[in-house]
């Protein structure tokens, strides 16, 4: 299963990135503590298991470090989420995206060598408030805090460009 997905945390933000995975016809290991989470994901993911992820031997035995890209979804259980992330790096993985539930725990997160952090909740509140006050915009993605993806509806396309260019 080389270059396909582990996805270690199957709450509402793991098992979204597990489904939409699939979606895409990409090959996902999930992975959780809970039985009935790992129940549910059985006919979803190519491969679910009850695994603690903290457990350095358990990772091991899954095969977790042949993964090019593992998703740390554990959100509940910072310590967890911390110890999962530092194990992977240092078991070699080679993309690690981790979730953060505050900026303290994405500090931490990057010092352990996490490649990506994403805080989904702060990061969807904020698109949603771009969308709701804007009665143009259709989408909105904070690419960094310098630049922005926006996409808008243009009813009259001559007036946008006259705006546009100033001419």
């Amino acid at each position: 299963m080389k270059e396909g997905f582990a996805v270690i945390g199957l709450g509402r933000f793991g098992g979204s990135i597990c489904r939409s995975l699939v979606e895409q016809g990409m090959e996902v290991l999930a992975i959780d503590s809970s039985e009935e989470r790992v129940n549910e994901y059985m006919s979803i993911a190519t491969h679910a298991v009850i695994a603690n992820s903290t457990d350095e031997n358990a990772l091991r035995q899954l095969g977790i470090r042949n993964f090019e890209h593992v998703i740390v979804a554990i959100g509940e259980d910072i310590q967890s989420s911390i110890l999962t992330t530092l194990i992977l790096k240092e078991m070699g993985v080679k993309f690690v995206t981790a979730k953060a539930t505050s900026d303290k725990h994405a500090k931490l997160l990057d010092k352990i060598g996490a490649d990506r952090v994403v805080h989904p909740e702060r990061d969807m509140g904020r698109r949603i408030a771009h969308y709701i006050v804007s009665k143009n915009m259709l989408d909105y993605l904070e690419l960094s805090d310098e630049y922005s993806l926006v996409e808008i509806s243009v009813s009259d396309s001559r007036f946008f460009w006259e705006k546009f260019t100033g001419t």
